[in-house]
């Protein structure tokens, strides 16, 4: 059983107990996270694709951390014109735990 959900401008296949890291989302370790926006569910012989979003599915999961993601270097450069910036640049994240998949 899996689906496809859509959150942060993303798309993300869960199914049930996958940790999945994801752009922030506001809240503390622990609470509940629900995704309404399921694009596609499959119960393993069936698959329901919506036309957008299926309205009677619901991904429910827990925060499991808030943190960022590795220090990626942003460069410029532009030869013989003494240009150069540099820039870091760390990503948050949060991590959740699915819990089930209601259908």
């Amino acid at each position: 059983m899996y689906a496809i959900v859509n959150t942060g401008g993303k798309q993300y296949k869960v199914s049930q107990g996958d940790i999945l890291r994801v752009e922030k989302i506001p809240g503390e370790i622990g609470s509940s996270v629900s995704f309404d926006k399921v694009l596609m569910f499959s119960d393993g012989e069936k698959v329901n694709i919506g036309q957008p979003v299926l309205d009677k599915v619901a991904v429910k999961g827990h925060i499991v951390e808030q943190g960022k993601a590795k220090k990626i270097i942003v460069f410029k450069y532009k030869r013989r014109k003494r240009y150069r910036r540099k820039q870091g640049h760390r990503q948050r994240y949060t991590a959740i735990k699915i819990d089930s998949i209601e259908a």
